[in-house]
């Protein structure tokens, strides 16, 4: 439901995990970041994207640390060539996170975002169920002023009603100053193919 691997004739490779600048991989492809507040359902979202364990699930919010890369590789190629780079990006707001992981984000998360001059879509995960955040505002201001294109994807759609999700997107677009959010849900593939479209339009189509 909404999965399109089989589609896009591509597999998955894990490359690295960055926790500094020099820590990149070579900016050969184009990248897509996935961002939001730590219990966003992040991990969920992309393993219903690329497939089962690409990215881990955690029961404690907030667990990743670094900047996880994956590559989508040519599957009809010998040697895999990269169409596309998914970068996930560790999640923000979380109380129980400590100070020091949060001062982590000036350090390696901005200059990415700022700099990396392969990066061509921001996926900002927001979750459905809760109030818009101010965390999340302050996200989509910082890359307006940046000038890095964004979609706004309000996740866990599935755990509410056809008006109940109108009423949540219509609250996250009035606080966030948006025209669009795209609804997803990881567990029912709900608005997943509407997402490819939008990832596969800034890769330059795949």
């Amino acid at each position: 439901m909404g999965h399109r691997k089989a589609d896009l004739h591509y597999r998955t490779q894990f490359l690295l995990s960055a926790v500094a600048v020099g820590q990149f991989p070579a900016p050969d492809a184009k990248e897509i970041a996935f961002l939001g507040r730590s219990n966003v359902g992040k991990s969920s979202l992309l393993n219903a994207l690329v497939g089962e364990g690409a990215a881990r699930v955690s029961r404690t919010p907030g667990r990743t640390r670094a900047i996880n890369f994956f590559a989508l590789l040519d599957a009809s190629r010998a040697v895999g060539r990269r169409r596309l780079i998914f970068a996930d990006l560790p999640g923000y707001g979380y109380a129980k996170i400590s100070k020091s992981i949060s001062a982590r984000w000036p350090r390696f998360i901005e200059p990415y975002l700022a700099h990396r001059e392969t990066l061509a879509l921001c996926v900002c995960l927001v979750d459905a169920n809760v109030p818009p955040q101010p965390g999340d505002r302050q996200l989509i201001d910082w890359l307006r002023a940046a000038g890095r294109p964004f979609q706004i994807v309000a996740t866990k759609t599935d755990r509410l009603s056809g008006n109940e999700r109108a009423r949540s997107l219509g609250a996250l677009k009035g606080a966030l100053e948006v025209e669009e959010i795209l609804p997803v849900s990881a567990k029912t593939g709900y608005g997943l193919k509407g997402l490819w479209a939008r990832i596969e339009a800034a890769g330059g189509g795949l």
